[in-house]
């Protein structure tokens, strides 16, 4: 377990109370990217979590790790509950620091391996670029580490899972250059609707996070709106990004109703009909079906 301490990114002391559960959804989702490992506050052990997530209908999970102690504990996660698949990467701000210490060739090594390790490993994610922590000197060795996961994706048939933090025109670029693997999603979507029609052009899944929930995130919204339904993914990124009217406090999969229910009102559409969307988009962008259940 690692642990995040009690301020936000702007060094606020935030409210450490865990948010109430909201009304289950009327059919099941899945969290497509969640840090069980990651404590923040009232931390949740993973089986808690899961059934906590399973009450109020998101039934499944997509464990992500993004660096090796990360991608270990993903991969034995998934071995263990029924419920999680895993992906592994190295996280792009990872990557200069590997590259710097002349480590980043063996730290991919043991990603492929552990990417290959169990049929339960689902993606190679999240990778990707981020020039919000990192500065120029380290983008050359991001976009290296970058272009080396979407060839392990595409050799292993795994999905690809892209971060991208002030970055949007750079990612395309990089996956215009290596060629996208048959899967790919595009995490915590942060664009307008032009980036959205750019990405999905290329055969992205959009998955939407808290964010979309927050005031100042109207292109955001603008974005879903235009995305086809066959397209679209939800996710938490826990212990990160809770929706509003609980943003700044521990965020968890149990709290996907919410930006379930926020999606649908941008959306104009039934409840029931997105779940079911949302559940069997996943099922596509992560290679099938899995979990007790099914």
């Amino acid at each position: 377990m690692r642990t995040r301490g009690p301020e936000d990114e702007q060094g606020r002391r935030r409210d450490r109370e865990r948010p109430p559960a909201p009304e289950p959804l009327p059919s099941p989702v899945v969290d497509n990217h969640c840090h069980l490992d990651i404590a923040d506050g009232d931390w949740l052990e993973t089986a808690e979590a899961i059934a906590r997530a399973t009450e109020v209908g998101v039934a499944r999970i997509v464990q992500i790790g993004c660096d090796l102690p990360g991608a270990r504990w993903a991969v034995e996660a998934a071995r263990e509950h029924p419920a999680l698949v895993a992906g592994v990467a190295l996280h792009p701000n990872e990557a200069p620091r590997l590259a710097a210490e002349g480590r980043l060739d063996e730290a991919l090594a043991e990603i492929e391996r552990l990417a290959g390790a169990h049929d339960k490993v689902r993606a190679v994610g999240e990778t990707g670029l981020d020039h919000f922590r990192t500065g120029p000197d380290g983008r050359a060795a991001q976009v290296e580490s970058f272009a080396r996961h979407i060839d392990l994706a595409r050799r292993l048939d795994k999905t690809l899972v892209i971060h991208d933090r002030d970055a949007h025109d750079e990612v395309l670029e990089v996956i215009d250059a290596e060629g996208a693997p048959e899967r790919w999603v595009m995490h915590c979507f942060s664009g307008n609707p032009r980036f959205a029609q750019a990405c999905l052009d290329r055969g992205a899944y959009l998955s939407f996070a808290g964010t979309v929930t927050f005031k100042n995130a109207q292109p955001l919204r603008d974005a879903l709106a235009i995305t086809p339904q066959d397209r679209l993914l939800v996710e938490t990124d826990a212990p990160f990004l809770t929706p509003a009217p609980y943003r700044g406090r521990p965020n968890a999969s149990y709290l996907v109703p919410v930006t379930v229910r926020a999606m649908a009102e941008v959306r104009q559409t039934d409840l029931t009909t997105l779940c079911d969307a949302i559940d069997s988009n996943t099922e596509a962008a992560f290679g099938g079906t899995w979990g007790p259940s099914h």
